[in-house]
């Protein structure tokens, strides 16, 4: 990275040489000229790049049937690129039948879960609760009720002998008789206890099954939406490259920058095989701006740009992000900063290095 300082150092020397007579004078004068102090101005290198640029593949893998489209082509948004050859892969047409189904059964799932809820007897005594409440009440009465049975879980009527040190203390003081009562009487409120969280429990399942089958009725239509014509191919590119897994589509309107794709050669999923940028905007990623320059950099920041291959054109932009991670370049630490240029010129291209200028 390189800062700029001006430092101007004149010196003139003057000689003046006077010879009068016979009498001689000479004189010398040194005139000093301040220094001009070095301004502020921050130069950095970077790198040009569309602002919008995409790296795609397909989402089966196969055989590559068809390439509709070549490197350096205009594409719209949603327009297919190439078809893969798989029968286990979708084209447009088969999700659409495909996703048509599942919005038929995700309505069916959402109609029975609602009837099981709806018929299911909730008690009395839960009826003014939530599910997830009734479930978290009739637990917490459980543990209590555990408790209280607990000294008294060893009681029968025939038992002569003492298990524990609380069955004892109880005989002794009410007798075993009056103790057996006691325990068949706990035992009674474990037992509902027990009854009322299963009860709770089933209640919660269906309220759960019900939720269930209304997110997946809510995703079916959103993909049967997505699939249909005349919805923005922007919105749904996502849609379309997950459930139509036989074709490749681009996601928004930009030029093929590269193509790897030909037809007979197989493409495995996930593989990049096109880029797609969109050329009408560009920006700069410096490349060397170190520590202890990028705490002067502020967003919204003035900078104006020299491209190495076009030095005759001035450009301007405004620093539109300030990397938060770093890297080592020569020893030095560097943070990326990114600069959306306010103008454009046709003879830009991808990958140029331009000079970069942060002013105030």
């Amino acid at each position: 990275m390189k800062t700029k300082t001006v430092v101007f150092f004149v010196i003139v020397l003057s000689l003046l040489l006077t010879a009068c007579g016979a009498s001689g004078t000479s004189a010398t004068e040194a005139a000093l000229v301040p220094t001009v102090q070095a301004d502020d101005t921050i130069i950095s290198e970077g790198r040009a790049e569309p602002v919008r640029f995409v790296e795609i593949g397909f989402n089966a893998s196969g055989l590559v049937s068809e390439v509709l489209i070549k490197q350096g082509d205009p594409v719209t948004a949603g327009q297919i690129i190439a078809r893969l050859k798989n029968n286990d892969a979708q084209t447009l047409e088969t999700a659409q039948a495909a996703v048509a189904r599942e919005l038929a059964d995700a309505n069916e799932a959402l109609r029975a879960a609602q009837y099981a809820l709806d018929v299911f007897d909730i008690p009395s005594d839960l009826r003014k609760l939530t599910a997830d409440e009734a479930a978290r009440v009739t637990l917490e009465k459980l543990e209590q009720a555990r408790k209280e049975y607990e000294p008294y879980k060893y009681i029968n009527e025939n038992a002569k002998k003492d298990t524990t040190d609380r069955n004892k203390d109880c005989k002794i003081k009410n007798g075993i008789e009056k103790c057996t009562n006691m325990g068949r009487y706990y035992e009674k409120v474990l037992d509902d206890a027990w009854a009322d969280y299963h009860k709770a429990i089933q209640w919660l399942d269906r309220q759960s099954a019900l939720e269930k089958a209304q997110v997946r009725l809510a995703e079916a239509e959103k993909n049967f939406s997505a699939l249909q014509n005349g919805t923005n191919p922007e919105e749904i590119a996502g849609t379309l490259a997950s459930l139509a897994d036989a074709e490749l589509r681009a996601p928004f309107p930009g030029t093929v920058a590269r193509l790897d794709l030909k037809v007979g050669e197989p493409a495995s999923v996930g593989t990049t095989v096109v880029t797609i940028a969109d050329f009408s905007k560009w920006a700069i990623k410096t490349t060397d701006l170190t520590e202890i320059d990028v705490v002067n950099i502020k967003q919204g920041q003035n900078v104006t740009i020299t491209l190495d291959a076009l030095p005759n054109v001035k450009l301007t932009g405004t620093v539109d992000e300030i990397g938060q991670t770093f890297s080592e370049k020569q020893g030095d630490i560097v943070y990326e900063v990114t600069i959306i240029l306010n103008d454009t010129n046709p003879a830009i291209r991808w990958g140029m290095t331009a000079e970069v200028k942060f002013t105030k």
